[in-house]
């Protein structure tokens, strides 16, 4: 049930994400185009736009587009045209092949980890859809890291957490230039008398009996007499905490099962 919550913030909108309207594309440096104007196939044109956010169009020269939609793009080669005498009333399509100035960095525990592009309003749950969704060592939460006005700033999603309280205002519009980061699920380890030691995902809320569960349970010579957890304190410094079955695992956890004497 938990694997499949985590999987639901990639499925949730896997099948909604049908692209949005070439009108809702802003145009930016290094985007591709290909313009098209109907009945006049000499003014075809597929070409970068520049540092400068301008592009070059037949018969017009120089056209800044930069942070126009796509439609307003359209209109302004059309005006142009119209205004200069050299289409009358000219129907001009523009469409987007490379969308590289409007991209969100999808990094960490995905299945799919890269860059993609903002093809009209994105959420997070949507940039987690189309890298694959989390991965199987990745964790609940996701680091959403935004550069604004010279300020980088951090935000944590919960992203199980969202999606089973149904609090989609958490699912948050991303922009240009964004980072998503999952990081890795957090782990406790168990050795000693168990029959399966070795690291584990350390699901939310885990105690430790259910960590023993998970270590296949105790040899014919453990004892649950003894556990110890070897745990990090705030400054660094390892400590052994003696543990009852209802004790809560923390990250990095490290479970001990000790030998019985008799």
């Amino acid at each position: 049930m938990k694997q499949l919550m985590r999987w639901a913030a990639g499925l949730v909108l896997a099948f909604g994400m049908g692209g949005a309207g070439a009108a809702d594309v802003v145009l930016g440096p290094s985007d591709v185009i290909k313009v098209t104007v109907f009945n006049n196939p000499d003014l075809t044109v597929e070409t970068r736009i520049n540092e400068s956010g301008a592009l070059t169009f037949p018969l017009i020269g120089q056209v800044q587009v930069a942070g126009l939609s796509t439609a307003a793009a359209e209109k302004k080669i059309a005006d142009m045209l119209d205004s200069g005498g050299f289409v009358r009333k000219p129907q001009v399509n523009l469409l987007v092949t490379v969308l590289a100035s409007q991209q969100v960095s999808v990094l960490g525990q995905v299945n799919r980890p890269g860059r993609y592009p903002l093809e009209g309003k994105r959420s997070v749950l949507d940039l987690l859809a189309q890298a694959g969704g989390i991965a199987a060592d990745g964790g609940d939460t996701v680091s959403l890291i935004r550069k604004r006005d010279g300020k980088t700033t951090k935000e944590t999603i919960d992203v199980v957490g969202m999606v089973r309280s149904g609090e989609m205002q958490r699912d948050l519009e991303l922009t240009a230039n964004d980072v998503l980061y999952v990081e890795r699920a957090p782990r406790f380890y168990i050795y000693g008398e168990v029959q399966r030691p070795g690291p584990f995902r350390l699901e939310r809320s885990m105690t430790l009996v259910q960590a023993l569960s998970v270590g296949g349970g105790l040899t014919v010579r453990g004892t649950e007499r003894g556990i110890v957890i070897k745990r990090r304190d705030a400054s660094g410094k390892l400590e052994n905490v003696k543990a009852k079955h209802d004790d809560l695992l923390q990250n990095d956890d490290v479970v001990y099962v000790s030998e019985s004497l008799f």
